[in-house]
């Protein structure tokens, strides 16, 4: 009797070793990785001071699962640059620059013919900010939510491009300086190219 029993446990243990090894190959046959880079154009809204938009870049990594031929989810990690060109005397007249490290999080549709469309959220951890005047205290928050929306085409060898707008969703400034309001949104347009392996 203990014989089957331990028959019984090793023939379970070995079919879900097997299936488990399946299932992982078919996880990572259905991952592929890349990376990207190009070029922000960032402004704020809701500022109660006049502002220009301002160019930066990004870069980074993308790592994306295949949920089928045509779906997929994709994961950015980039280095961003955002902010704005003040006009006016506030702030002294200078550039605004926020530097994020920005995750975004998006569903993917891709064409038999290499034209996509992406849409999802992003999460902006700011790195630092280059702003003189403050006074020690920060410009901006820590964190920053946008919504984000896409359209690119890729080749069948990797090499793609595309435009992306991140609209944000809550309020930016973290200071308090006399009238100036800091109820403002990051919006930042981008346009990239990247390769997939």
């Amino acid at each position: 009797m203990k014989k089957l029993i331990l028959v019984c446990i090793c023939s379970v243990l070995a079919s879900t070793g097997a299936y488990s090894q399946s299932m992982m190959k078919n996880i990572v046959k259905r991952l592929s990785f890349g990376l990207k880079g190009g070029v922000n154009y960032s402004d704020f809204t809701d500022a109660n001071f006049e502002t220009e938009g301002l160019v930066g870049f990004h870069a980074g990594a993308i790592v994306n699962f295949r949920i089928s031929d045509s779906f997929s989810v994709q994961q950015e990690f980039l280095f961003s640059t955002q902010g704005a060109k003040t006009t006016s005397s506030t702030f002294g007249g200078q550039d605004i620059k926020l530097y994020y490290a920005s995750v975004p999080v998006l569903l993917k549709y891709k064409t038999k013919f290499g034209l996509y469309v992406e849409a999802g959220t992003q999460v902006g951890f700011r790195v630092k900010e280059d702003l003189q005047g403050l006074n020690g205290s920060d410009f901006s928050k820590k964190l920053d939510i946008g919504a984000v929306g896409g359209i690119g085409f890729q080749t069948r060898s990797g090499f793609g491009v595309g435009a992306r707008y991140i609209a944000g969703l809550q309020k930016v400034g973290d200071f308090k300086l006399g009238n100036i309001s800091p109820d403002l949104k990051n919006n930042v347009a981008q346009a990239s190219l990247f390769y997939m392996f």
